[in-house]
């Protein structure tokens, strides 16, 4: 077996935490695959494989890839898995941590389980972007959101929206998220967008600050195709896929829809999504109290 060792984390105490696991894996006879400017980082380039592109783990065999950060880390994985497939296992070392689920002991504990695949895992919906605005070799994938925004302008903008080329809305102000269920509890959120649980089939359209106070988040079925169509005092706008940037011209629509593959998300078995959400955003405590 071959496990993956991904984090973008470069200090002292995540060399001496990955230096443990990655023994750890060698004493189950698992082969470890090293991010490559991590690997560098922390000198361990010399030591293992290592990887930087979907088609090195294709090559080198991956059965198994582990995060070490936070959610954004997990989010960055699928930059590399794509249609792999490869499950993934959050090690939570950040913040907060929807995603990366297991923490630094539990990592341990629950080793055995996880390379017998004695263990949850979740499939979690991706968003494809489709358009010719889009530059050669830009990743046209999100595991949370598609953003729509402004782009140096003070001004509103204005997008068109279709549902399957049915005319939605009109949206003024500073953008647009789609979201998939796993991004409902990120930029969407802060945005006044729902919290819609991960095993359902939906999409999220949140308008960002919009000038008519009646527009209100739009709850969706993932099978439909979104087209925006965007005008603006400036000839381009923004497009964000999670944390990647792009900036479209106004003359280019997006369709977006959902992938045709899924980001299989490994969690511990006592895991509940409604416990999460409680605890993360201190539902039912008054710190008054």
């Amino acid at each position: 077996m071959k496990a993956a060792i991904y984090s973008q984390k470069k200090d002292l105490d995540t060399f001496l935490y990955l230096s443990k696991f990655i023994s750890e894996l060698e004493s189950r006879g698992v082969t470890s695959v090293l991010y490559d400017e991590m690997a560098e980082a922390l000198q361990f380039s010399k030591i293992f494989e290592t990887f930087n592109c979907k088609q090195d783990l294709l090559e080198k065999k991956v059965d198994l890839f582990f995060t070490f950060g936070g959610d954004g880390t997990i989010v960055n994985s699928l930059t590399f898995i794509e249609d792999l497939e490869i499950p993934v296992v959050g090690v939570n070392t950040g913040r907060l941590g929807f995603l990366a689920s297991f923490t630094k002991e539990e990592a341990f504990r629950e080793l055995d389980a996880i390379l017998k695949g004695d263990i949850k895992t979740s499939r979690r919906s991706v968003i494809e972007v489709v358009s010719p605005g889009l530059e050669e070799g830009f990743f046209p994938y999100a595991l949370n959101d598609v953003t729509v925004s402004r782009k140096e302008t003070t001004s509103m903008i204005t997008v068109d929206s279709y549902i399957n080329d049915e005319f939605l809305n009109v949206f003024w102000g500073d953008g647009v998220i789609v979201s998939t269920p796993t991004g409902s509890t990120a930029y969407s959120l802060s945005c006044g967008g729902p919290i819609i649980s991960p095993n359902n089939e939906n999409f999220v359209i949140t308008p960002i600050a919009p000038h008519n106070l009646n527009v209100r988040p739009l709850v969706v079925n993932d099978r439909v195709e979104i087209k925006f169509r965007v005008e603006s005092r400036v000839p381009q706008y923004s497009l964000s896929l999670d944390s990647r940037l792009i900036h479209i011209e106004t003359d280019k629509e997006i369709i977006i829809k959902k992938a045709s593959f899924q980001l299989l998300l490994v969690q511990p078995n006592n895991l509940s999504f409604y416990e999460t959400i409680r605890q993360k955003l201190l539902w039912g405590r008054d710190k008054r109290n």
